[in-house]
């Protein structure tokens, strides 16, 4: 299994200067080899392999363009590398045609390797190759039995550095009888977070909505841009982290309470859209992000996450009887002629609920 950690490192102006640099490169790489495979598919030429191309960069990329030898060469093999598994997810249908690297648009960001000691989190530092020893806060250290494989430094819009370390370990994970008594089923709310099959509806803060006043009252239009932009940031960068804690807290007393969870398959993306109206609340609760952590949370634990059909009616399903019928948004009150009055939301969190263990007993 892998297990990353994050930490928040203070690079001096030196160490500064060469992450800009090494930032730049891994760019100037990335598009170089984009601009060369576009070339050779206009030109009939076929697909040039990752290890071709590293090849290509060591032996005369490098040699044409000297300032690139000044950076960690693993930054650079792994932009390559980078650029290859976007063209495989291309050719495979998973996502659009690589695009150039922005300046000013892209995230700075680089990856390195893990060999011979280069790598090391230490007390109150970090090692990394080439930058040598970084001020950090190393809030927390891995086990001694963990194999350190790599890490990424990234640069955020506020100007702020991190470093995020990987590691990989072995873990014997023995999956839990499921009791039928701590399945749960999770109906996702644009206007809060979900409501749960027991009753219970976790709002979300919206933290950017909370903040958004402070950014229209930045105008970008000022004298001093780059000032303002990174005010700016700052503020949305608040926003994020906030969001973050809130979604690991609730995934964390989720994945510590429920043997079995169960969820829509929704695409958020479509849910972001602009038609449905609610796009900014879909994007301020971090669902997606949500499910990201209580899967590997639940999945630590021996515990599972069930994702039932997309094309699931939970909404339109009595969750006493079982008869459909049409319910617009604007009905929030399931109404059935069985008898049964319940919230929308509500029944529909019990149907995933009683869908999912379904699901689970099938592949049992």
């Amino acid at each position: 299994m892998n297990r990353a950690y994050k930490y928040r490192v203070y690079p001096t102006a030196e160490q500064e200067q060469l992450l800009t640099d090494t930032f730049g490169s891994c760019r100037f790489v990335y598009n170089h080899y984009l601009a060369l495979q576009s070339e050779n598919y206009q030109q009939g030429k076929a697909y040039r392999n990752k290890t071709a191309c590293n090849n290509d960069c060591n032996r005369i990329l490098k040699q044409e363009q000297p300032w690139l030898k000044q950076v960690d060469k693993f930054a650079l093999t792994n932009a390559i590398y980078a650029l290859d598994s976007a063209y495989q997810r291309f050719f495979r249908r998973q996502g659009g045609y690589p695009r150039f690297k922005s300046r000013h648009h892209s995230r700075m960001s680089y990856t390195t390797n893990y060999t011979n000691g280069n790598i090391a989190v230490l007390a109150g530092e970090i090692k990394l190759p080439k930058l040598g020893k970084v001020g950090a806060v190393v809030h927390r250290r891995a086990p001694e039995d963990w194999r350190l494989k790599q890490a990424t430094v990234s640069r955020e819009s506020d100007g702020s550095y991190y470093v995020s370390v990987l590691y990989e370990y072995e873990a014997a994970i023995m999956s839990q009888a499921v009791n039928p008594e701590q399945v749960i089923g999770l109906d996702y709310k644009s206007d809060g977070l979900y409501m749960d099959s027991d009753g219970r509806c976790c709002g979300m803060p919206h933290y950017y909505r909370k903040n958004q006043r402070k950014l229209k009252a930045k105008q970008l239009q000022s004298v001093n841009y780059r000032k303002q932009q990174k005010k700016i940031a700052r503020i949305a960068k608040k926003a994020a982290n906030q969001r973050k804690d809130y979604l690991h807290k609730k995934s964390t007393e989720i994945a510590n309470r429920y043997d079995l969870v169960c969820v829509e398959d929704l695409s958020l993306r479509a849910l972001a859209n602009r038609g449905f109206g609610n796009g900014k609340a879909t994007m301020d609760n971090g669902y997606g992000s949500f499910l990201t952590m209580l899967k590997y949370k639940l999945e630590e634990r021996g515990k599972r996450l069930i994702r039932i059909e997309k094309w699931y009616a939970s909404s339109k399903t009595c969750s006493r009887c079982g008869a459909v019928k049409m319910m617009p948004l604007s009905v929030r009150r399931y109404e059935c002629n069985c008898g049964m009055s319940m919230d929308r939301d509500l029944n529909a969190a019990i149907n995933i609920r009683n869908r999912g263990y379904e699901i689970y007993l099938k592949a049992a």
